[in-house]
């Protein structure tokens, strides 16, 4: 019998020590940085939700340590910090890397491109996901869409625009393959981060600037400085953002670790794009109570914007073959997606 209960507890012992490094070897830690503060509604905390749901969904053998801005990373350098292995993953708007990869602004925001829901479907069903992946393996990266909302506004000034020769010799803040555009148009473009906009404005060192949705906006402050707020956001219709991670860490996981983390991703989106929509009405109709003017840019500036957009996606697809193939793919999908909705949804001057 003592044999037999010895048996019995080493057997024990060893299945104890075996299901223990089963679960050790299954958990992932990630540290991930984040471009934009965490307290930013639907630009910033959409991330939360996704770490939130990752962990419940793993019973907790997969959790994100989220970092804010510039605790471990400035926003700019994400990219390459995943890139060269130095941090596991990030959450990032990838037009940020524009300076060094001129095809990521394509992924992350296009001037009179895709909306918040046709970028979503080309990028699940209209190849988006696998050119993305294929250039981005180049940099030893795997991305994920893991938030879109929708459009920002188009700027905040302190002066109104009447025209696009109003433009011209403002200071502005704006970031993206729109900043390129402004640039023609004989704007002093610099990109910012969130963080660092307000002071600017507030000091003159910037004129103008656009940055998010309004809620966002008004958090930051512009509100107190410019009271001229454009739309449409003709620069940036959708915002996505993704959860890259480098890409031999990738696959190092576990196929169910990978199947988890794009689940959780693909609910951020979903959540993301609900939330975005949600709350930014009930923020512009408190504008007169803080002196702020809502403009609507007239169709022939619109039109002029066009042209001059048209001109700069021509030229950087020109300079560059992932550019190229990437602008390529989206403007085929739209092709195609538009004779669906042109006839499918009411138009839009139809109340």
């Amino acid at each position: 019998m003592n044999k037999l209960l010895g048996a019995a507890l080493v057997a024990a012992s060893v299945v104890s020590i075996s299901t223990t490094d089963a679960l050790s070897a299954d958990k992932v830690r990630w540290k991930v940085p984040i471009a934009f503060g965490s307290n930013l509604p639907a630009l910033g905390d959409n991330i939360l939700y996704v770490a939130e749901k990752v962990k419940e969904a793993s019973n907790g053998a997969v959790q994100f340590k989220v970092f804010e801005p510039g605790k471990l990373v400035p926003p700019f350098q994400i990219s390459d910090a995943v890139k060269d292995k130095k941090l596991p993953a990030g959450y990032t708007w990838l037009g940020y890397d524009q300076g060094k990869y001129s095809w990521t602004p394509l992924l992350a925001a296009v001037p009179f491109g895709l909306e918040p829901w046709e970028y979503t479907a080309w990028w699940y069903h209209g190849g988006g996901r696998q050119v993305a992946e294929k250039t981005f393996s180049k940099l030893n990266i795997h991305p994920i869409l893991c938030g879109v909302i929708g459009p920002e506004t188009a700027g905040w000034f302190r002066k109104e625009i009447n025209s696009l020769d109003d433009l011209k010799g403002l200071k502005m803040r704006f970031a993206g393959l729109g900043g390129k555009v402004m640039q023609k148009l004989g704007v002093s473009v610099t990109v910012l981060p969130g963080g660092e906009i307000f002071q600017a404005l507030e000091k003159g060192a910037i004129d103008a600037t656009e940055f998010s949705l309004p809620i966002v906006d008004q958090l930051l402050g512009f509100n107190k400085v410019a009271k001229h707020n454009y739309f449409p956001g003709w620069h940036q219709p959708f915002t996505a953002e993704h959860l890259i991670v480098n890409k031999e860490i990738w696959e190092d996981l576990e196929p169910h670790q990978r199947s988890l983390i794009d689940l959780a991703c693909t609910a951020g989106v979903t959540n993301n794009m609900a939330k975005g929509e949600a709350i930014q009405g009930a923020v512009m109709e408190k504008f007169p109570e803080h002196g702020v003017t809502a403009h609507k840019l007239p169709a022939d500036m619109l039109a002029q914007l066009k042209k001059v957009t048209d001109e700069v996606l021509a030229e950087e697809a020109a300079k560059d073959e992932d550019f190229k193939a990437i602008y390529e793919s989206q403007k085929s999908f739209l092709k195609t997606y538009r004779n669906w909705k042109g006839m499918a949804y009411l138009p839009r001057d139809f109340e």
